[in-house]
């Protein structure tokens, strides 16, 4: 059920409504929604907002993930998602829309908003082994955010055999290592 707190076009309103309450100040834009501009903005409405676009078969991944977990303050101009069902799609995704077609285990997802999103660990490992400066950022503040999830992150990438595994364990080590310093000299 989607929240009462999302407004999408020519749901309840038209385009022409929700930009008229944009500029009187009732609604602010959010994803591919409007909420009213006294809402709290939550994981659950951050991912709520991507529903119609993901629907039951997609997941949200990497910098999507990060910011509906709330390590980014603003969302990525291209989401990017993978398969959430072992099936293979026979619908060509959004073209604005970053797919990957590998399927991602139920393991790794959780639902927020009623869409499925990678849980923490797994995002931060999908954005540790990019080879990004946006994507190595986006780390760095889930890590921040999310403190618990950077041993794990290192455990799993140092049993698991998966691609640019090197370049992720580096970045996450960095990490663990400045916040061991950061709290010797405390």
């Amino acid at each position: 059920m989607a929240s009462p707190f999302l407004y999408f076009a020519d749901d309840r309103l038209s385009p022409a409504e929700l930009s008229a309450a944009c500029l009187d100040g009732d609604l602010v834009g959010l994803g591919d929604a409007y909420i009213p501009a006294d809402a709290v903005e939550t994981a659950a409405l951050r991912a709520g907002s991507l529903g119609p676009r993901l629907g039951d078969s997609l997941a949200a991944t990497h910098l999507t993930a990060a910011w509906i977990h709330g390590a980014l303050p603003q969302p990525p101009s291209r989401h990017t998602v993978q398969r959430a069902v072992s099936r293979r799609l026979h619908r060509t995704p959004d073209r604005q829309l970053v797919y990957r077609d590998l399927a991602v285990p139920a393991s790794d997802l959780q639902i927020i908003g009623g869409i499925r999103v990678t849980t923490p660990l797994r995002t931060l490992v999908d954005l540790a082994r990019t080879d990004d400066e946006r994507h190595a950022r986006a780390a760095r503040l889930l890590a921040a955010g999310r403190p618990d999830v950077l041993a794990p992150a290192i455990a799993r990438l140092e049993s698991g055999v998966l691609p640019h595994k090197r370049l992720g364990l580096a970045l996450l080590r960095g990490m663990m290592a400045a916040r061991d310093q950061e709290e010797v000299t405390r």
